[in-house]
Order: C-alpha cells, then structure tokens, then sequence
C-alpha cells in the first residue's frame, strides 16, 4: 500500500497537558536560539502534535484542582493572558463518611491542602494551552489518531496514523485513505493513561522491567448546576470511607467553581476484589448519601465523563526513554495519587521531555543514550522530589482502608523513608471468583443488573434519574459520537464470555465499564458477549480491569469519543 510520509524533527502525541507543554517549550527554546545580530543561531525544528480527538481537549477529563507550579513556569504571566481558572481555593474539607453520616476530620492532611492552588476545567485549559501555541510553528493534527509505531530495529522513528474508510468488516470504503507514515527524530509520547502506543512500547522494548506493576484507579465526575449558596466558590471537598468497603480504594471528591456549578465524583482502585462491585453504581450510592444528596437536591447534571488514572507512583513508572523517543504525563504514569493531583506533573515532564529532545537533536545525538538526560532532568526535578516520597502509598492501601490511612501518615513523618519498599500487584490479579469472594456463586438478580445472565452488582442501588442514572443515560451526557460502520476499537482476543467468565468471575466487564459497553445477550447456545462500541468514553477501564487480560483498546477512526466541553 502506498502510503504519504510526513518527516518532522518532533512528534508529539497526544495534544493533552503533557504533549502541549511539551511543545510550547520545544518553541520557547528555539526562541531563544533565533539568529542575531551576535550570531547565526540555530534553523527552527519542525515540530508535529498528534490528537485523536476531534477538538483540543475534547478528551481530557479530571477532577480537576490545579498545582500552577509548571504553568507558571511554562507561562508566568497565565493569569495576564486569560488562563482559564474557574476559582482559587479558598477552603479545604476532608470528611469521613459512614453510611449515615460524615466525620469531619480535625486537622486537614497536608497532601489535601489545597492553599495556592486552582479549580479548573482541564478541557478549557488545554484548548486555551492550544490557543497559545497557534502561529507559533507547531503543526496540530487534531482528529487523527495514532495507530502503530514506526521503529527501524531497536529505534523508534515515528507514527503510523490509522486508515480511514474502513467498514466494521475490514472492507475498504469508496472513501478509503490510508494511514500516513511520521517520521521523526524524537518522538514524545504523550498518549494518555494506558496509552495504546506506549502500551506498545512497554510490550516491545520492556520498559518496565525491574519496575514494579502497573496500577490504576477510574474516575467518574458529574457537573452540577445547583441553586445558590449550596457551597462557597473555592470550596474543595474530599471524602473517605462510604460507599467504599474497607479493602476499596478510592474516594470522592466536591469542588465549587463559584458559577453555580459543581464538580462531584468518586475514584475508585482497579485492584478491588468483588468481581461484582460496579464503580458507576457506588457513585450512584455516594450521591445519594445524606451529605451529598443535600448539596445536588433541586439541582441538574449537566455534564458526565469516566477516565482511568495510572496510581502505581514512581517505584511502577517505566524507564522514560529509549533509542529515538521519550515518555511522559500520564502515558509514563506521571501522578501523584496522595495528592489526587497529575496535571502539573504532565505539564512539568512534557516540559523536560522537550528540553531533552531539543538538545539530543542539536547535538546529533538522538540514541537511548543521547535522550537519558531526560532521566537525569526528571530525577533532578520536583518531579522526584514530590512522588518519591509518596512511592509506597498506593501499595499500602492493599492492606486495607486503615492500614493504607496509617502508612500514609507514616509516610509524611518520615518524608517517605522506609525500611524496603512495597509490592503491588496488578489490580485484574486482585479480582477473585465468586466462589473465592462469596463462597458460593450468588443468586442471579437479573433484572435489578440490568444485564440478562449477569448477577447483580454487590453494590446495587436504586436509579431515579433525578439524582442516580444509569449508564445509557450519562453516556448521552457525556457528548460520546463514533461512527457506525467502522472496525471496532474493543478488541476482545479470546472468547471466554460462554464458556468460563460467567461461572467465575459473573461477566465483571458489564460492571467495571462506566459505558455500558459491555453486555451479555442470551441466545440459545448459550451467552454472548454484544459490544456497544459506540458507547465508549475512551476511559480504558477494560483494557485494565478485565480478569483475563483479553481486552485492548485502540483508537476509533475519525476522532470519535467524548467530547467533554467545560469539564
């Protein structure tokens, strides 16, 4: 097949925090390197940024506080040329709740102190980063997706985009074009949390050897318009404890932007055991708590998303470089889960990436070994100085709510020293059996599930759709679009679904998806597995959460997903 090839110095991929920090330095170096009167200076690198999504950050999705410490340092002057941020913190909670009631906690934990910092929404804020990069050199493919990754030996030199005019069959379209080859002299990957290309590049080149596993959280928000003097502008809301069980992870989180709107949510560990917890239906269940339901009642969702978070911390973050390319933001696993915080780490390590690229390629050196500066620059940086300490926290919390709460407060005691660090598993390893967790497989609920063959989720509540939704429902509030007729982008490599998923683990795919995506149709053979792609919000809780391991996800053509305005 012949295919175009676009050559650049850098390719970027992923138009998020990371990847246009990552290019907004790349143009300030060569700024500072403009020809002058004192000397010739340096020919302006050629610098391409890939986006699957139709707009600049119509995918991105987070809570969302903000750090401002690496926009600051990317753009002092953010406030004078509009950075849009809904509110400055002015008041900080932290709440234990029961099922019943909330604890207050005395003293607010210094990670949850939020003095300094900023309530946003991350989908304005990367269009307003793109903003600040227009007509400054950068070329930004939005709507195009990458699918393969280019590598002569062991060298990466750049992106195969997807083709497009493919029918769900394989058949090529009247329409049909194919993929267009990148190549590049550094390519900085920047493609998201579990992102399809560095899950590659993990695959082939074994970054993560010597590192510990992978894991990862997911996170559900809504936004609410409320009536009026619900919560102050400022106000940021953290919870522990309800509808969580003491061996779950996670918690939820309120935030006031001071326009009558809410930000609510919960994050939820995908290291849970119940192969029937369903994390969309306990944030059914933490909305309808007493505390919560107070603030929404007489209120409207406006606004839905899910997304998952890499919560490994620095001991799980794979070796960031190798021969031609770099990683960085949450692609690297770049978070902070103590603090809830990954924004200004994204942005701070797309910065280093760039300043790492922009120097190996003016010293015509672009090997693995030319590009361990960026290694050297992360290890030197706020970057370690912030998740080193925290590295064992997550990995604490397997023991349980309790012991995960005591070790963190060890944790900042001892500004993170500790005798040998922990070992986390991958969370699909955690999930049990149903006759492992219950002893018994329990009595089918099929009505109350929602899924025909499935039992009900362990965690089951009530839809009203006043306050709790079901999945269909928020889907159509998140503004998810794909076209039709196109390969599908859920690929499911084995079939276990009528054979061993509903005897053991109770099909937990249409219960770990926040999307629906997943459902079990009956048929006279048995069950099988239906896959309503067109659902999915691109949160890639599947390509984690499945016990067996037998489901990736890879981009939809034509910037299809969510598109997440104001959230």
């Amino acid at each position: 097949m012949q295919r175009e090839t676009l050559d650049v110095d850098v390719l970027i991929v992923g138009g998020g925090p990371a990847g246009l920090s990552a290019a907004l330095r790349l143009v300030q170096l060569q700024e500072q390197r403009r020809p002058g009167p004192s000397g010739p200076g340096d020919a302006p690198l050629s610098i391409a940024v890939l986006e699957k999504a139709r707009d600049a950050g119509a995918h991105v999705l987070s809570g969302a506080v903000l750090d401002p410490s690496a926009l600051r340092d990317l753009i002092p002057d953010f406030r004078e040329k509009g950075a849009p941020l809904a509110a400055a913190v002015r008041r900080d909670r932290v709440y234990f709740l029961t099922e019943r009631s909330k604890l207050p906690f005395p003293v607010i934990p210094p990670p949850l102190s939020n003095h300094g910092n900023y309530i946003v929404s991350l989908n304005r804020l990367v269009r307003w980063l793109a903003e600040q990069m227009e007509g400054q050199g950068v070329d930004l493919f939005s709507g195009i997706a990458g699918q393969h990754v280019l590598t002569d030996g062991d060298r990466v030199i750049g992106v195969r985009t997807g083709d497009r005019g493919v029918d769900r069959q394989g058949v090529r379209k009247p329409a049909f074009e194919p993929g267009v080859d990148i190549r590049a002299k550094v390519t900085i990957f920047c493609d998201g949390v579990r992102g399809n290309l560095t899950k590659e590049l993990l695959r082939r080149f074994h970054l993560g050897r010597l590192r510990q596993r992978e894991q990862f959280a997911v996170g559900l928000k809504e936004i609410w318009e409320v009536p009026a003097g619900r919560l102050d502008p400022g106000t940021v809301v953290h919870t522990m404890g309800y509808p969580l069980r003491h061996d779950e992870f996670g918690g939820g989180f309120i935030y006031a932007t001071g326009d009558g709107q809410l930000s609510v949510g919960l994050v939820v560990g995908l290291d849970y055991k119940d192969p029937l917890f369903d994390p969309h239906t306990a944030f059914n269940r933490f909305k309808r708590h007493r505390f919560v339901r107070g603030l929404l009642e007489g209120g409207q969702r406006i606004r839905y998303g899910a997304k998952a978070l890499p919560e490994g911390g620095w001991n799980a973050i794979p070796r960031p470089y190798l021969h031609g390319a770099l990683i960085a933001g949450d692609a690297g696993g770049f978070l902070n889960s103590m603090r809830l915080k990954g924004i200004h780490l994204a942005m701070r390590t797309g910065m280093l990436a760039a300043e790492s690229a922009f120097e190996a390629i003016r010293a015509g050196d672009t090997s693995a070994s030319g590009l361990s500066r960026y290694q050297d620059k992360i290890d030197r940086s706020p970057v370690k100085a912030e998740l080193y300490r925290v590295r064992n926290v997550h990995q604490a919390f397997e023991y349980g709510l309790f012991a995960g709460l005591a070790f963190a407060g060890l944790t900042m005691l001892t500004r993170g020293r500790w005798a040998k660090d922990l070992h986390g598993q991958a969370g699909h390893e955690r999930m049990k059996t149903l006759g492992s967790y219950y002893g018994a497989p329990p009595a089918s609920a099929d009505a109350s599930a929602g899924q025909p063959g499935s039992p009900a989720p362990s965690n089951a509540t009530e839809v009203d759709r006043r306050l709790t939704f079901d999945k269909p429902t928020n889907v159509h509030y998140s503004g998810t679009a794909h076209g039709e007729d196109q390969p599908a982008h859920l690929l499911v490599h084995t079939e276990v679904c009528s054979t061993i998923c509903g005897a053991e683990y109770g099909h937990p795919c249409t219960r770990f998806c926040p999307a629906n995506v997943y459902e079990i149709v009956q048929q006279p053979d048995g069950p099988r597995l239906q896959i309503n792609a067109s659902n999915c919000v691109h949160c890639k809780t599947c390509d984690i959460m499945d016990p067996y391991g037998v489901i990736t996800w890879v981009p939809p053509e034509g910037g299809g997903g969510p598109q997440y305005s104001g959230m």
